[in-house]
């Protein structure tokens, strides 16, 4: 299972906090989708290896992303399902780190979030219940699944399976090892106060390896995170330049 990122949207490219907010991709957004689109289809020429299925979140930025690549890649439709939705950001929504820093100051130096910030916990039980889910649904299929998704909801997971925690680019990702043995309970752990979960998630799931793609442009100073990571958000940076 290949868990993507989506590609740029247009509250990426001024650094405004999103969670469940519905913003559309950017023209470059689209670009990096397709961009990626090659590069899967050019391993499947190569390994032998296809995709069966596609899904995303049912945010429009995800959807768009899925359904780019899914139509380069000859997919049937897309699956949308709202266990991949990014983290609610609650009163941070619509907020650049430079406004965050002034109306909570310290708290992206430190990692927190406000109460209304949806727990790394919650996040990733949903998360495991969808990749329980598909797992049933595609027991009996040959093909990979593509998943597209959001960089906190990545993120979350990455640090619940134990691996170091980095920021993930549009059109980033991960590829899951997933076996039909994975029980809920195994990946919905976490803290009493909602800090940051690490840890194993159970003999079910693994995290095969980082997935990206050389030649997709992205900025250098990306959004800002969507869940309390290791990384420092950077109130004093609002730009970003094309590398």
């Amino acid at each position: 299972m290949l868990l993507l990122r989506h590609g740029q949207s247009e509250w990426n490219a001024i650094r405004r906090w999103q969670g469940r907010a519905d913003t559309p991709l950017t023209d470059l957004g689209r670009r990096q989708a397709a961009l990626c689109a090659d590069a899967l289809a050019r391993r499947a020429a190569t390994t032998g290896r296809v995709f069966d299925t596609v899904w995303s979140s049912t945010l429009g930025r995800a959807e768009e992303t899925a359904t780019i690549i899914a139509g380069h890649l000859d997919l049937g439709p897309v699956s949308t399902d709202d266990r991949w939705c990014e983290a609610d950001a609650g009163e941070w929504e619509g907020l650049t780190p430079v406004e965050i820093e002034r109306a909570y100051p310290g708290f992206l130096t430190d990692h927190r979030r406000p109460d209304t910030f949806e727990s790394p916990g919650d996040v990733v039980g949903r998360a495991g219940s969808v990749i329980l889910h598909i797992a049933d649904v595609q027991r009996d299929v040959e093909g990979d699944v593509l998943v597209v998704t959001h960089s906190g909801l990545l993120r979350a997971l990455v640090r619940h399976l134990g691996e170091p925690d980095e920021r993930i680019p549009n059109l980033g990702g991960i590829w899951l090892d997933v076996t039909n043995d994975v029980t809920n309970d195994s990946l919905s752990g976490r803290t009493p106060d909602g800090s940051v979960i690490e840890g194993t998630a159970g003999t079910g799931i693994e995290l095969h390896q980082r997935f990206g793609v050389e030649g997709i442009p992205i900025t250098a100073v990306d959004a800002p995170g969507e869940d309390p990571g290791r990384e420092p958000d950077q109130p004093d940076a609002d730009g970003g330049t094309q590398r």
